[in-house]
């Protein structure tokens, strides 16, 4: 009932693999040339980072003074009425 396999010309085989091979050697081409970009941006970004982290701490340290002041002011005792 089934019947035997179609043969390819080889011509057709020949242009299959070509295109496979080239498909996969760009591909790996781009693939290289998009790591390398996402190289650059990861080391501007952790440029960035490093800055922001820099910020945040400073903001840290002057909110926790202010804490600090705000809850010595709290709890220094009412002056008593005479």
């Amino acid at each position: 009932m089934s019947q035997a396999p179609v043969r390819v010309s080889p011509l057709i085989k020949f242009f299959r693999w070509s295109l496979l091979t080239v498909g996969v050697g760009y591909g790996a081409f781009h693939q290289n040339r998009l790591s390398k970009k996402e190289e650059k941006v990861r080391e501007i970004e952790a440029q960035k980072k490093a800055v922001r982290d820099a910020k945040l701490a400073e903001e840290k340290k002057i909110s926790a003074a202010a804490e600090i002041r705000a809850l010595e002011e709290l709890s220094k005792p009412a002056p008593k009425k005479a």
